[in-house]
């Protein structure tokens, strides 16, 4: 039955079963089964394939969301520069329109009204639009009540000014909800998106990478036809390489995974009044030298030179060059030797390949040097908590907020 149903779920939401793993779809099915009372593969099946309702259920239980606000804190960043040139251009003549997918409990769209708000955006200069194929997670959104878990990392100003604290967990404002209209449609449907002006911003990120090759394709011909020619497109760290093969070019900013179709992106700003966490950064100087055993030793060199090879890497990454990037880092590593942040960079991109174990030795030597390294933590956590290792994730994740300058603490759920 495993084999029907992952053929199903490939008709139904274009899902390639070997991205998320075996163990998923056989974990989702007997907790439906569970649900249904049903204890016989082939009885269910017969349900499954007569019930649309199951189908939507089933399908909710695969696609479990893992989200936070300001997640690639760097793309809000990106947003807000770009978002004042194009209102600029449009000069009142309608709001900017930025859509949102897949939006899941509703952090991404709700960070991007946030960034907007706190760069002096009157609430009708812009409009979002969101949708989630998982009704489930869409009606959450409505709600906008969160637990500790949406927000992560430092800077949680923003959770000051938008939310409302309560008993258990905070409320986000009517102000930021109501610039978001939220909707559950299937992106495999031609007709859910039919119709749409065309998108200044479109955020699609970590979807992608879900799909086989066919299906990515399908899905970027669509939302391509539906950005404007001046728009600019946001997608996860993984999908940047899908973007160069089809002729758009990255901004040239790190970590904002931002492509345009045009050759010449206009140069970022840096926009001061977005806070966000940041699970992953920039490169961050080189660290103070180490006192190393002698088999490690490697001459020293300049913190400028040094500096500038890893952001080199992250430019590379950045772009989708992912094999060029990872020759950076051997490079960086022939030169300055062992390094922390060289080892996190080689965790990431294979981490984005898809190469869980490879990256986790590498988030581990990054650790070994410099126990607390957040980015590593982050990552390594995340991968953990995947392969059902809540605790060891659990555990990273508390360490990465006790080395969070900001010091701040959360629960993990």
């Amino acid at each position: 039955m495993i084999a029907q149903v992952e053929r199903l779920l490939k008709q139904l939401i274009g899902l390639e079963a070997e991205s998320v793993g075996r163990l998923v779809i056989e974990r989702a099915i007997r907790q439906r089964m569970q649900a249904q009372s049903v204890s016989v593969d082939a009885d269910y099946w017969l349900h499954l394939e007569r019930s649309k309702t199951e189908q939507q259920a089933l399908v909710e239980a695969v696609v479990v969301p893992e989200t936070w606000f300001f997640r690639y804190p760097e793309s809000f960043v990106a947003l807000v520069d770009l978002a004042l040139k194009r209102k600029a251009a449009l000069a009142g003549s309608r709001p900017l329109r930025v859509l949102s997918l897949p939006c899941s409990s509703g952090e991404e769209p709700y960070s991007i009204v946030m960034a907007l708000l706190d760069a002096g955006f009157a609430p009708a200069a812009f409009q979002v639009e969101a949708l989630d194929v998982s009704a489930k997670v869409v009606e959450l959104a409505r709600l906008g009540h969160y637990g500790r878990n949406s927000f992560r990392g430092q800077g949680l100003a923003f959770r000051e000014r938008y939310f409302d604290a309560t008993d258990n967990g905070f409320q986000l404002q009517s102000r930021v909800r109501e610039r978001v209209k939220l909707r559950c449609g299937n992106l495999m449907d031609s007709h859910v998106l039919g119709g749409e002006a065309p998108f200044d911003f479109i955020f699609c990120r970590n979807l992608l990478i879900y799909f086989d090759r066919p299906t990515q394709h399908a899905v970027l011909d669509g939302l391509q036809r539906l950005l404007h020619a001046d728009g600019t497109f946001f997608v996860g760290p993984a999908e940047a390489s899908l973007l160069t093969q089809r002729g758009m070019h990255a901004l040239g900013a790190p970590l904002t995974f931002a492509f345009r179709r045009e050759l010449a992106a206009p140069a970022l700003k840096a926009a001061p009044r977005v806070i966000a966490p940041a699970p992953i950064r920039p490169p961050r100087p080189a660290p103070a030298p180490r006192v190393l055993p002698a088999r490690f030793a490697a001459p020293a060199a300049p913190l400028d030179e040094a500096a500038s090879a890893l952001g080199r890497i992250a430019q590379l990454a950045d772009a989708g060059r992912s094999a060029e990037a990872l020759q950076g880092c051997e490079r960086y590593l022939l030169a300055h030797g062992p390094s922390a942040e060289a080892f996190y960079w080689m965790g990431l991109l294979n981490d984005m390949a898809g190469l869980d174990d490879v990256a986790q030795g590498y988030y581990r030597k990054a650790l070994y040097l410099e126990p607390e390294h957040v980015e590593s933590l982050v990552h390594l956590a995340a991968l953990l908590g995947a392969r059902g290792d809540h605790d060891g994730a659990k555990r990273l994740q508390q360490r990465a907020n006790r080395a969070s300058p900001s010091g701040v603490k959360r629960d993990e759920r």
